[in-house]
Formats: C-alpha cells, structure tokens, sequence
C-alpha cells in the first residue's frame, strides 16, 4: 500500500552556484560519499548532483521527522537509481514495514525526483537496508 508520495524540482544552476561558493562546504554536508564516486569522471556533474538533491528533499516530504542530507543517498543498481538510508533511518523504515521507491530525471536546466513510500509485508524486508532485497521482483512482493 502506498503511504506517501514526494516529489522535487531543482534548478541545475542554484546548485551549480551553491557549489560554487562552497565547494568543500556544500558538497560534504549534502551528498554522500558513495554520490560523488559515481558522479566522477562525468565531464558535467551538475545535474546528477541536482538530480541527487531532489530526491533527498522529495524523500524528505514523505518523511515525518528531521533528516541529515546524508541520511538518504542515492546509488545506482545498474541503471536503476536506488534510495539507501542510514542506519537509523533503515531502521525505522523496517520496523513500519516501509519500502522506497525512486525515479529521476534531469535536463541540463532542471532536475526532478518522485520518491514513494510503500508499506510491504514484513517477510519481503532486507533488515539492512529496509528495502525488500535486490533479487526480487515487484512481482514477487
């Protein structure tokens, strides 16, 4: 059952400035390591970082409580992009039975994130992650 949707707008350029004016500062406090390491070598990283960015705020509109920018981060499983959470976080997403769902997109102008939150069985959870584990299928939940 699906218990929250979020979604985002970034602008490619506020982040862009942001890093700009605070290089060091900016990018630690928001993105998390695993974020950068796939945006190296990337020739533009703006927009995936906007893409990034958008999806730890359309996370945090599902969410009822505070967040670190790093307590959700986004990975990639192939292509896919996927929502890990810290442990806390993790966490509480298991113990409410709580899964995450997340599309990207981006321009070089704007970048856009839906994330959705989704109340599975509990027998479906990956307890490390609060994700029901990567050999499943939407069709196996």
């Amino acid at each position: 059952m699906i218990v929250a949707v979020g979604l985002d707008l970034v602008e490619t350029a506020r982040i862009r400035r942001a890093v700009e004016r605070h290089p060091t500062r900016f990018v630690k406090r928001c993105f998390h390591p695993d974020e950068l390491v796939e945006l190296e070598g990337r020739s533009d990283p703006y927009p995936g970082l906007a893409a990034r960015f958008a999806a730890k705020e359309a996370f945090a509109k599902c969410w009822r409580s505070s967040l670190s920018w790093t307590d959700v981060w986004v990975v990639k499983d192939g292509v896919r992009p996927v929502l890990m959470t810290s442990e806390r976080l993790a966490s509480a997403l298991t113990t409410e039975h709580l899964v995450t769902h997340l599309s990207l997109t981006h321009t070089d102008e704007h970048a856009s994130a839906v994330v959705i939150l989704e109340r599975v069985e509990p027998t479906v959870l990956d307890p490390d992650h609060g994700q029901p584990p990567q050999h499943l299928t939407r069709e196996d939940l």
